[in-house]
């Protein structure tokens, strides 16, 4: 059956991500993070909010540890996985590829759904694009500096390694990394990773992922180990395309992943992506920061037709279909970002038949972002999105900046009555060019970024109106939920 989701409109992307970013110096231990949240949205779509006629935000696009299941320390390396997963049906193995959409430029996400698929316009990389960005940290001693796969089923059990290295690393953090299967009531389905984030069995990942299996569906996580566990969803964001699973038999010795601070990540900082590219479980790759506050829009995967935005982390370690929802690591083996899109090579390009799989350009959701919708998620089961309570376009022919509609969705206010952008003195037409120091070139762009704050706080919006330049401050209100 087709996923192509033919009827999804996907908006335009960005061609630039936003101008200023100041990358100060690495922490990878550093837990910290700001709230924010993504949502989708239609052509026409209240900045900030998800649902059509709302208006909320322009535009619109764990913890330390390593073990998992019953494996004792030094149990290394765990057991080696069959030729064939056991998820992978009839022998083949299981997962759906979506066609990318363009998202800033030439980003766009690559769900991994399953075999039989070819998923949504953005692709996001549900049982796909997974690893997380990150960078390695100065005490890595060897030399390599391009993207390489470790095989970790084939190292040693006694292999020593430094602390800083690749290997190292992977190996505290592959018993605390899952390879998930989210089947839908109707037996469909697909695989995607996803990592421990809490001793209380929560897993965090993508939730195009785990859509297919949110409604009467079911959810299967295998650890590193081979065991294998039920589990249930406890909160999904289309918006942020973040979800949070949780295991219903929880083993008593999960270790969490260290989560770092993806605000101090610095573009060339090295990066280690763990995940299941096309079902291969406990697969490790590596490579840099490419760039960071890339605007990448997708739609969800075509659970919903709406669309996720994300001021995303670049990376060329190498993800693929499968990868999506797992963690992308710096140097210390903290969580910089989770896995997401990918942009795969068209028709037009590299090979000239299309392909589908990693050409280094990979996109993963700031940690910082992640970690504060996961805490939403797991306290209320929803989200909660920042909004201006303005509907901007996304189909924009110039990238000046976000326009403000001259109507909302279904022919509603485009800005909300005594909303922010009301009290602030925004109108229908101005058009916004910067967030504070960030350069808006774009409705996704400037949902993206509204989405890297939380509800209540304030910030400055430059913009232009018959040809002049002013500056506002706007308190975010806030939006409750995807529908």
């Amino acid at each position: 059956m087709s996923t192509e989701n033919e009827g999804n409109a996907v908006p335009k992307a960005p061609s630039a991500p936003p101008v200023p970013v100041d990358a100060p110096a690495v922490s990878a231990a550093s837990a910290a993070s700001p709230d924010s949240a993504a949502a989708a949205a239609d052509s026409r779509t209240a900045a900030g909010s998800v649902p059509p006629g709302a208006s909320g935000v322009p535009g619109g696009a764990g913890d330390p540890g390593a073990g998992a299941g019953s494996a004792a320390a030094g149990a290394w390396p765990p057991p080696q996985p069959p030729s064939v997963p056991s998820y992978a049906a009839g022998g083949r193995l299981r997962f759906r590829l979506g066609r990318l959409v363009p998202a800033a430029g030439a980003e766009a996400r690559a769900p991994a759904r399953r075999a039989g698929r070819r998923g949504a316009r953005a692709a996001q990389i549900a049982g796909g694009v997974g690893g997380g960005i990150g960078y390695w940290a100065a005490e890595r001693n060897d030399n390599e500096t391009g993207s390489t796969t470790v095989a970790a089923a084939d190292t040693p059990a006694d292999l020593k390694r430094e602390p800083g290295s690749v290997a190292r690393i992977a190996n505290d953090a592959l018993p605390s990394v899952v390879t998930i299967e989210a089947q839908s009531g109707s037996g469909e389905g697909g695989t995607g990773t996803g990592f421990v984030y809490d001793k209380q069995g929560h897993i965090l990942t993508n939730n195009h992922v785990v859509a297919s299996a949110a409604e009467g569906g079911k959810l299967q996580a295998t650890f590193s180990n081979g065991k294998k566990y039920a589990a249930e969803v406890v909160g999904r964001a289309e918006g942020y395309d973040v979800a949070v699973i949780k295991l219903k038999d929880t083993p008593g010795d999960l270790k969490p992943l260290p989560l770092g601070n993806s605000d101090r990540v610095a573009v060339g900082d090295s990066t280690i992506a763990i995940g299941a590219p096309f079902g291969l479980s406990n697969t490790v790759t590596t490579g840099i920061i490419s760039a960071k506050n890339r605007p990448v829009t997708s739609s969800d995967g075509g659970q919903s037709g709406k669309s996720s935005y994300m001021s995303a982390l670049q990376t060329d370690a190498s993800i693929n279909p499968g990868n999506s929802g797992g963690p992308l690591l710096d140097g210390r083996g903290a969580v910089i970002g989770i896995n997401s899109a990918i942009k795969p090579a068209d028709s037009s390009g590299l090979g000239g038949s299309g392909q589908s799989g990693s050409i280094g350009l990979g996109f993963a959701i700031p940690v910082n972002q992640a970690k504060n919708v996961a805490q939403q998620l797991i306290k209320t089961g929803q989200p909660v999105y920042p909004v201006i309570g303005a509907s901007v376009s996304l189909q924009q022919e110039n990238s000046n900046g976000a326009t403000i509609s001259r109507e909302g969705v279904g022919g509603s206010d485009a800005i909300t009555p005594n909303g922010p952008a009301d009290k602030a003195g925004l109108r229908p037409g101005d058009v916004i060019t910067k967030l504070d120091d960030t350069v808006i070139d774009s409705g996704p762009t400037l949902i993206g970024q509204i989405w890297t704050h939380k509800p209540g706080d304030t910030v400055k919006i430059t913009y232009e109106r018959d040809g002049k330049e002013h500056t506002v401050d706007v308190t975010l209100g806030e939006r409750k939920g995807d529908s």
